[in-house]
């Protein structure tokens, strides 16, 4: 198996896309990207209003995550991006048929989960929107998909032995 030079952390918000990823890309040498980066500033209004994005919201940022999908397989290091990817069609979107993109679904409890949005401080995303990116999520069946019921170095582990990393 040829190891991913993108690795795509998906799920609902709250599982630990950006930790886990951080501390992946870091153990690999390569570089993290935050999907929410490539929000436009009325998605990021919209979620902190406690309104929940639909599909024609979601896609400039799909498409601007696809475009940096594109460059990052032409570096000479793997790259980690942290995006919720809830859909199937949101995935093909980013991975565009390109071989070396991997997708790691995070997942776990809801209660977990929502516990975790509750604490955090620094974050945008309401606790409130968690049923909403439930309600869409498409589980996919293409993926690793590791439960988020343990350390972050323990999922990083699992994820690099999976992924033959």
């Amino acid at each position: 198996m040829t190891p991913p030079r993108v690795i795509v952390l998906m799920g609902v918000c709250g599982v630990g896309k950006s930790t886990v990823g951080r501390r992946l890309a870091a153990e690999l040498g390569g570089a993290f990207e935050e999907g929410d980066a490539f929000h436009p500033p009325a998605n990021v209004a919209k979620m902190a209003s406690g309104r929940p994005l639909d599909d024609a919201d979601r896609a400039p940022w799909l498409a601007a995550m696809a475009a940096g999908i594109g460059e990052w397989l032409g570096r000479d290091r793997p790259t980690v991006l942290a995006c919720s990817a809830l859909k199937a069609a949101y995935r093909r979107v980013l991975a565009a048929g390109r071989p070396g993109v991997a997708f790691v679904h995070l997942t776990g409890d809801p209660a977990l989960i929502a516990a975790r949005m509750a604490a955090r401080t620094d974050h945008y995303m309401p606790p409130t929107l968690l049923p909403s990116q439930l309600a869409i999520l498409e589980p996919p069946d293409d993926a690793v998909t590791v439960t988020i019921d343990r350390p972050p170095g323990e999922l990083v582990a699992e994820i690099r032995r999976r992924l033959d990393l």
